[in-house]
């Protein structure tokens, strides 16, 4: 994969330098009024190329930010849950140790006797 990169980002750079050797006429930018720059056409639109990567990659960026502020909410909400589902667990174990400490002691072993007697 890392091979595939370096050939990709060889190819792009190879790109760039061929355009800006055959785009060298000046060319004029209106960045607003009464503001003019003027520069190699090559390098005006390699200048807004780069501005772009930078902007994908900030956006980029800020999207990985959102979605991991979105899943530590979901964990803290899952969290949350699982806790409520271990006291849940708890009061249930305590109910049926509650349940067994009321039932007569010998009631289990006379219905085996029973069912032998029979």
């Amino acid at each position: 994969m890392r091979q595939l990169n370096f050939l990709l980002i060889f190819v792009i750079c190879l790109a760039l330098v061929l355009f800006g050797i055959e785009n060298t006429e000046p060319a004029i930018i209106r960045v607003v009024e009464g503001v003019q720059v003027q520069a190699p056409l090559s390098i005006e639109l390699i200048l807004a190329m780069g501005i772009g990567a930078v902007m994908a990659w900030v956006f980029s960026v800020w999207s990985q930010l959102q979605r991991m502020v979105d899943s530590r909410r979901e964990i803290s909400i899952r969290e949350d849950r699982i806790h409520e589902l271990e006291e849940d667990v708890e009061r249930y174990k305590a109910e049926i140790q509650e349940q067994q400490r009321l039932l007569p002691a010998g009631s289990s072993q006379d219905a085996d006797a029973e069912v032998y007697a029979q």
